[in-house]
């Protein structure tokens, strides 16, 4: 399920997108089958996002208003029902709980599986609200048995596993939680605050915490000074916070101070679209620093790859003692998806810890994998100076050109010369194709469906995605386009910043092509698939 929603703080139109599939299923699809308006309140707003598949239904309220021109055009067949008559029917009804009765019925839900789930989810409202809503969708199933209509699902295959509903943003928040940080310090800002609102009380369950801070200017520092004590910390935000953020970003670099920020990149620039998706923020978050900063970047592939990203972003942040970056998005962020419970995943994250010796403490000290020992605040012997000035390797202020080459080879080469390991990216599909999707982050979804709709139709193509964006997977990228003839960039940007941050790093021996095109609208598989298409029959 995704979300369509207007740009008012409060407020306006909203829409609940479903994809419904007997089995898992990536990404949204482009059309779709059953719309169901309880009302068109500012319709034209947002009903392009959802357009209705050939053949498909619209049921709306006759009494809440015509159906946009997109609607009345598309072939589609529109059937009047009173969904707030059917609602007021019932004391305590609500029409969404007919609009859910409607479509389960025609899909064929279980009926009790749509009992139960109900029975639980208001449970804290008291039985005359589950009453109501039990006896609204009863009424909302047999208005659609009387429809003639069938949209009917294959019964899932029973499973073995366990399985979570969950979105990018409470996942990224769980895999936080399991690298080991413990505190937070955010400002709420769509679409990431749910990250936040979901690191509030499971940070207070284990004995962490998170502060509400007055900007985004304020969250960064604090983070900062409670990494510097000791705290695995982290921030959520967006792309006007993380332009808020980039001269203490530079500081933590400088300090060599652990932190991770989460990026759920929006439509932009300025304050853009907020409530929408792009992958924008790709060039902020490599080049966007002052200086040579040398942040990394990582971004998660798909809503369950959220939390295995958002663990290993801690672990390279406490290790390696640096800012890490995870560049989310609105798409797989506020998308809630069922999946099976992920694998549970051990690094074995530790900062170098400070030993107190008879020597005098060298914080910046230079060692053989460019990681220094870290004190805490109070340790005997363990106090040094951290701030964002050329320094010593004790710490202390320095104008030296010795000094300024040597921090900044070691800052640089602990993080070029770090093991990644086999986390680097994807890559599926015969190797002996000739045909490759180049996406990262969150268009992986698409494109994986992509390719599997290729193969059906007898066209082959591989794919390959980008986990690790800074530092630049330049080996295994190399290795994983060994073979290629043609690359297709797909990307949600408008200015192609994928494909020229992989053109600086590579040598692109191939036909390329991109598919790559700002927000709103993400780019789908099917568009994917028909540019492939295209391509292979010339």
């Amino acid at each position: 399920m995704t979300r369509s929603v207007g740009p008012q703080i409060r407020g306006g139109e909203a829409a609940a997108l479903v994809r419904l599939s007997a089995s898992h299923a990536a990404c949204m699809v482009k059309e779709f089958d059953i719309l169901v308006a309880i009302d068109w309140k500012n319709a034209d707003r947002f009903i392009g996002a959802m357009p209705v598949a050939p053949g498909g239904l619209v049921i709306c309220d006759p009494a809440a208003g015509a159906p946009p021109r997109a609607v009345t055009e598309a072939d589609c067949t529109i059937i009047e029902c009173p969904i707030g008559e059917l609602a007021r029917s019932v004391p305590g009804g609500r029409e969404n709980m007919i609009a859910a009765g409607l479509v389960a019925g025609l899909i064929n839900m279980p009926p009790d599986a749509l009992r139960t789930v109900i029975s639980d989810k208001l449970q804290s409202k008291g039985d005359k609200a589950i009453e109501a809503s039990l006896a609204c969708v009863e009424i909302g199933m047999r208005t659609a048995n009387g429809m003639d209509m069938s949209y009917a699902l294959a019964p899932a295959e029973k499973g073995t596993k366990d399985r979570w509903l969950i979105t990018g943003n409470e996942a990224v928040g769980l895999g936080a939680l399991r690298g080991g940080v413990r505190f937070a310090a955010a400002y709420p800002i769509t679409p990431a605050t749910e990250v936040l609102e979901y690191l509030a009380p499971s940070l207070a369950s284990i004995g962490g915490a998170l502060v509400q801070a007055e900007d985004e200017l304020a969250s960064i520092n604090m983070i900062i000074g409670a990494s510097f004590g000791g705290r695995p910390s982290i921030t959520a935000t967006s792309g006007p916070g993380l332009s808020l953020m980039m001269e203490s970003l530079g500081l933590a670099a400088a300090a060599e101070v652990p932190l991770v920020v989460v990026d759920v990149m929006r439509v932009g620039p300025s304050t853009g679209i907020a409530t929408k998706s792009e992958q924008s923020d790709l060039n902020i978050a490599v080049y966007g620093g002052h200086g040579d900063a040398n942040n990394v970047v990582v971004a998660p592939l798909s809503v369950a790859d959220c939390l295995f990203t958002g663990q290993w972003a801690v672990h390279i942040a406490e290790t390696l003692q640096t800012p890490v970056l995870v560049l989310s998005d609105q798409s797989i962020g506020q998308a809630r998806v069922l999946i099976d419970r992920p694998a549970d995943v051990t690094f074995m994250t530790r900062r170098k810890p400070f030993v107190e010796s008879e020597d005098a403490y060298q914080r910046y000290a230079i060692t053989a994998d460019g990681v220094s020992p870290m004190s805490i605040p109070g340790q005997t012997g363990g106090q040094y100076t951290a701030d964002g000035l050329t320094h010593t390797e004790r710490g202390s202020p320095s104008s030296s050109r010795v000094d300024q080459k040597v921090h900044m080879d070691k800052r640089h080469d602990k993080i070029a010369q770090f093991d990644y390991g086999n986390h680097w990216g994807v890559s599926e599909g015969d190797s002996n194709n000739d045909t490759v999707i180049l996406t990262w982050g969150s268009l992986t979804g698409a494109a994986r469906e992509a390719m599997h709709m290729l193969k059906e139709k007898g066209v082959p193509a591989r794919l390959v995605s980008l986990r690790q964006i800074a530092p630049f997977p330049e080996k295994p990228l190399k290795n994983a386009l060994a073979g290629a003839k043609r690359v297709l960039f797909v990307e949600q940007s408008h200015s192609g910043q994928f494909r020229r941050h992989v053109r600086s790093h590579i040598d692109l021996p191939y036909d390329v092509r991109n598919l790559n095109r700002e927000g709103p609208h993400v780019i789908g598989p099917d568009e994917i698939a028909a540019e492939i298409e295209e391509w292979a029959n010339q």
